[in-house]
């Protein structure tokens, strides 16, 4: 992936080394759950989803947590070269993505990238590394463990830094559904839905997601002529090294499709090659679609 000298984005705060802060636990706000719902949630949210927080919040009916007081915000070092890596494709998606709404007659409000180390106080509770990135709709801040592209490398064996960005562009993508309204709809009709059907609307929100990322690199190849041969195919590897089925077949040695909430690595592949291909957001409606 050709990315050394491109724009860097002012959006990336390092709060590496804080020491986690805001104490332990979820943060919600007192609200009894039961440990069934903490493993729904973190069996939800364990790869490029949203805060397992949000989705105990979500099953549980209750709102988002209370954000902890934070120390000023600071910038990674000039010369983090992973840091400046993540500037550089959250300035990809910020051009890409105003540029695509300002084409609508709209106005993209460009989200701020956290980089942490072991855990963070968010608006959405309190963030884990071993939650995977995930996005919180509360602050509009997507947050990433680097240590996370490691364990693409070790446990699922994902080279490539087009594979990382993709990372970061699918958890945008997210952030898109927020702002344009998405998000907000299919929370809402989670709130009352049985866990099948909960399961089943957060699969499509996060096929939309991937196809939205895949919508990201169409755009900024266009643009910046950003991908070399061989980088598409790392991206399909992590979509398909995450899928449900891949996963649940590595941790248990079964595959349950009703409590599946990411979707299948055909699935996921299939939706960020349909964004690739096209760069057109409305092809990217998993909801209307009749197969995923």
């Amino acid at each position: 992936m050709k990315w050394d000298g491109n724009r860097e984005s002012d959006n990336v705060e390092d709060r590496r080394g804080d020491g986690g802060g805001g104490g332990g636990g979820f943060g919600l706000g007192g609200r009894s759950v039961g440990i069934g719902t903490i493993a729904i949630a973190l069996a939800a949210s364990y790869f490029f989803g949203i805060n397992p927080a949000t989705v105990i919040s979500l099953l549980s009916g209750g709102g988002v947590g209370p954000t902890t007081q934070q120390s000023p915000a600071k910038a990674p070092p000039a010369n983090d070269e992973a840091a400046r890596f993540v500037k550089v494709v959250l300035a990809d998606t910020e051009d890409v993505w105003t540029t695509l709404f300002r084409a609508e007659g709209a106005s993209y409000i460009k989200p701020k990238l956290i980089l942490f180390s072991g855990s963070t106080p968010t608006s959405c509770g309190q963030g884990q590394s071993a939650a995977g990135p995930f996005y919180c709709p509360a602050d509009q801040k997507v947050y990433i463990d680097l240590s996370f592209y490691k364990l693409m490398r070790e446990r699922f064996n994902v080279e490539g830094e087009f594979a990382q960005a993709y990372v970061i562009a699918h958890e945008v993508g997210h952030h898109v559904q927020n702002l344009m309204g998405i998000a907000g709809k299919v929370d809402e009709a989670r709130r009352n839905a049985t866990q099948v059907r909960s399961n089943a609307l957060s699969v499509r929100m996060e096929l939309q997601a991937d196809c939205f990322a895949g919508v990201w690199a169409f755009h900024a190849n266009e643009a910046r002529n950003i991908l070399e041969s061989g980088d598409v195919e790392t991206a399909l590897n992590a979509a398909t090294a995450i899928g449900d089925d891949a996963l649940q077949r590595q941790s248990q040695g079964q595959v349950v499709p009703d409590s599946f909430t990411h979707g299948t690595s055909a699935q996921r592949v299939r939706w960020f090659k349909r964004g690739i291909a096209t760069g057109v957001v409305a092809d990217c409606d998993t909801f209307k679609a009749r197969q995923l």
